[in-house]
């Protein structure tokens, strides 16, 4: 399966959480920054509100692009078993690359949020959606993180993955929503005709639309 871009990605996957259409207690938080455009197609398609989760992948020290683990905004860390097994870095380089990762969390928390704080989600319904997942650090470290602020149930929505951390994936939420696991796996670009970089202001104008679009949406009902 190719998917045009991430927002026919997102449409797709609206059509198969339709269930939580209109759904009190139930948000969308979205991995940016790519899975905030897929986000926004779900928030739009049933409309819930949207918010990122703001979780970053742990780089080798000689290769970035081969993750480690991820840090999450809550402060857990995830690291991959085979990826450590592999490179035996210590405990002092591995703090290292994790700081690197919490500064740039701050950033990008002050940036996206504008001085809001990540929602409550005691007792919620979490939607957590990216473009894709590949080896799942950055979506595992995401599901520790969010469990640790005890939602109702928590559900992921990814439109592609290998089939072993897909497999993976399911254990570790109370649903999971995926379109596609094509096998052999290389990566997630590679189901997209249209993959172009999503940057900082795209983020924040996704969450700006969205809230928008809620409020819109809210307007006739207390009129």
């Amino acid at each position: 399966m190719i998917f045009q871009n991430r927002e026919e990605a997102g449409r797709r996957l609206v059509e198969r959480l339709s269930s939580y259409r209109d759904q009190p207690g139930t948000l969308i938080l979205a991995l940016p920054r790519g899975g905030v455009a897929v986000g926004y197609q779900l928030s739009l398609g049933l409309h819930l509100p949207l918010d990122v989760f703001i979780t970053r992948k742990i780089g080798a020290p000689d290769n970035p692009e081969y993750a480690l683990g991820a840090v999450g905004e809550t402060g857990v860390v995830y690291l991959n078993p085979d990826a450590m097994a592999v490179f035996r870095l210590s405990q002092a380089e591995i703090q290292q690359v994790v700081q690197a990762q919490q500064q740039e969390i701050v950033r990008r928390q002050n940036l996206y949020r504008q001085d809001r704080r990540l929602p409550a989600l005691t007792d919620c319904t979490v939607i957590l959606v990216d473009d894709g997942i590949a080896t799942g650090s950055t979506f595992f470290a995401s599901v520790q993180s969010i469990r640790s602020l005890k939602p109702r149930r928590l559900i992921g929505a990814i439109p592609v993955g290998p089939v072993e951390t897909i497999r993976e994936a399911r254990t570790q939420v109370d649903e999971l929503v995926v379109l596609a696991t094509p096998d052999p796996f290389w990566a997630v670009g590679n189901h997209y005709a249209d993959f172009a970089q999503v940057d900082d202001l795209d983020v924040v104008e996704y969450l700006n639309l969205a809230e928008e679009a809620l409020r819109e949406r809210a307007e006739p009902a207390s009129a």
